[in-house]
């Protein structure tokens, strides 16, 4: 139909001729209410919004000397962290002397690696920043 008789037809019905696809031949037109089909596609848009999920970054600091109990809270709150698909970075800080002994630091992040394998794969690898060492663990 001829693009005169849509706008007729529509204002005979108090609705508005949309244009649908531009870029088809001939162009495709819908009579519709323009308001409520904006008003439509903005909430479709509104709800896509709500499911993208925005991933935060959690930190748990640590030092090279950490008591086991200690150790194992900090693991329990990582792993709550992961499950809850946020990313998790473990910073371990050295004090003073500490930094003559970084091993035992790589150690406690090795520990880490293991303990989180099941539920988070390493992002980021141990790397060393001044006194801090710290790595980036995502959610499977």
């Amino acid at each position: 139909m001829s693009p005169a008789e849509g706008v007729q037809l529509a204002e005979k019905e108090g609705l508005d001729l949309v244009e649908i696809a531009a870029s088809a031949q001939p162009p495709v037109c819908r009579i519709m209410d323009f308001s409520k089909y904006k008003y439509d596609q903005e909430r479709k848009e509104r709800e896509l919004k709500k499911k993208q999920r925005q991933f935060r970054l959690k930190e748990i600091r640590v030092k090279p000397n950490i008591e086991e109990h200690d150790y194992q809270v900090k693991l329990r709150h990582t792993l709550e962290f992961l499950g809850k698909k946020d990313k998790v970075k473990v910073s371990l800080f050295f004090r003073g002397r500490e930094m003559a002994h970084q091993e035992f630091g790589r150690k406690i992040l090795d520990k880490f690696i293991q303990d989180t394998q099941t539920v988070g794969q390493i992002e980021k690898g141990p790397s060393q920043e001044g006194r801090i060492m710290s790595m980036t663990i995502a959610p499977k």
